[in-house]
């Protein structure tokens, strides 16, 4: 996970807003004109279209380090929450017995641990669901994709049902991303960090003989095992390239996530030394973006004053190591109850606490300070009506956005 700790003061409710000024890179869209070969400008963020603020409200408390939150779109109702350790619970009783269990094979602490969740695009006919974890065979640390059942007990998953579908190398111990989402193409989406250490030593980024430094893309519910990499994924024809290979370029995607509304996709991708990222993907890719690093850290060049940019995908907003210093990637709400906050897509820093909103207003994009909080921001998920949540990772709080 994160490695900053910071003394936590949490309030049952917290309401803030506006409360440091910022500055954030604007691009036009997808444009790769953000600055030139010496790394791009920043620039004063305008107005938003409306003064956004948010309340956090307590919706669960008690969970051991927290690292992910979402819903298995069964009906239910219900919100799970990854700790970290290698448990997922309810968000409604977080000293209930665990959803899943699956401590004896994780290896956790700093950066390593149970990851992610998401469940089948189908989990109410067939309760399968997968989980991102790092595992503690020989400690060697490596990444693993499984998939998992329910018992027919809803309230009960299988840690003896385990099927491993992917297991990737992981050469230290740090940047192993942990995100796993299925995209509204039915698809397994898979963020890799770039294998750790620092400034990428092994080019993991760039090269695409690895699946270090990317976004994946798999079908695991095709019937073909362990699964099959989508016929439209980009690189297939490329002979030195993983098939597996979506989107390439990252330093630590920890969190991304799919516009329920619209299939676009968001990355908060992790910086270096001086600069935190989001990635915008939109919904009609064709995939095979490079995102840039390790030839750039956001929309500068790394580690040098100049590089050549030609072909990279720059972010649509950055902010610098002042602000905080390892970006929690967030989601667009597409709740029914507060229509002003419609498409805002919400995203935290772990080290500061502070909380953005991004949206786009025609070919610019427009953010601002939603929150300044005491909280270790390590995730935000959302519930099936599209509320969102955001986790405090030392606490073990998690709390519930509310605009205001």
């Amino acid at each position: 996970m994160h490695s900053r700790n910071r003394k936590q003061n949490i309030d049952k409710t917290s309401r803030v807003g506006f409360t440091r000024p910022l500055m954030f890179l604007l691009c036009a869209g997808l444009a790769l004109g953000c600055g030139g070969s010496g790394g791009g400008q920043t620039a004063e963020i305008p107005p938003p279209a409306q003064n956004l603020q948010v309340a956090l409200v307590e919706a669960g408390t008690g969970f051991a380090l927290p690292v992910h939150v979402t819903h298995a779109g069964d009906g239910s109702g219900r919100v799970f929450v990854v700790e970290q350790a290698g448990t997922i619970r309810t968000l409604d009783n977080a000293a209930a017995a665990p959803f899943l269990d699956i401590r004896d094979r994780v290896l956790s602490g700093g950066e390593q641990g149970l990851l992610g969740l998401a469940f089948s695009p189908d989990y109410v006919t067939n309760g399968e669901f997968y989980v991102n974890y790092t595992r503690n065979v020989n400690l060697d640390g490596a990444t693993v994709i499984a998939r998992y059942r329910a018992t027919g007990n809803p309230h009960v998953a299988d840690p003896a049902s385990e099927e491993i579908l992917l297991v990737i190398g992981q050469p230290f111990a740090n940047h192993n991303g942990g995100q796993i989402a299925f995209g509204p193409d039915g698809y397994l989406y898979i963020g890799m960090g770039d294998g750790g250490s620092g400034g990428d030593p092994q080019n993991n980024g760039q090269r695409k003989d690895t699946l270090l430094g990317k976004i994946l893309r798999i079908d695991v519910e095709s019937g073909q095992a362990p699964y099959a990499v989508p016929t439209s994924n980009p690189f297939l024809s490329d002979n030195t390239a993983r098939g597996e290979i979506w989107a390439t370029g990252l330093r630590n995607p920890w969190r991304f996530s799919f516009d329920r509304a619209t299939g676009d996709l968001y990355i908060g991708d992790v910086g270096q030394g001086q600069f935190e990222e989001i990635h915008f993907q939109p919904s009609a890719s064709p995939g095979g973006e490079n995102y840039g690093w390790n030839v750039m850290e956001g929309a500068h060049c790394f580690p040098g004053p100049s590089c050549n940019n030609a072909g990279l995908v720059l972010p649509v907003a950055e902010y610098d190591h002042g602000q905080g210093c390892s970006v929690s990637g967030g989601m667009v709400y597409r709740g029914a109850e507060f229509p002003s906050f419609q498409g805002t897509y919400v995203y935290g820093d772990f080290c500061s606490g502070r909380i953005w909103g991004l949206r786009k207003a025609g070919t610019t994009w427009e953010n601002t300070l939603l929150a300044d909080t005491p909280h270790q921001i390590s995730t935000f998920g959302e519930d099936e009506a599209g509320n969102l949540y955001v986790a405090s990772y030392g606490a073990g709080t998690v709390y519930r956005i509310s605009p205001m």
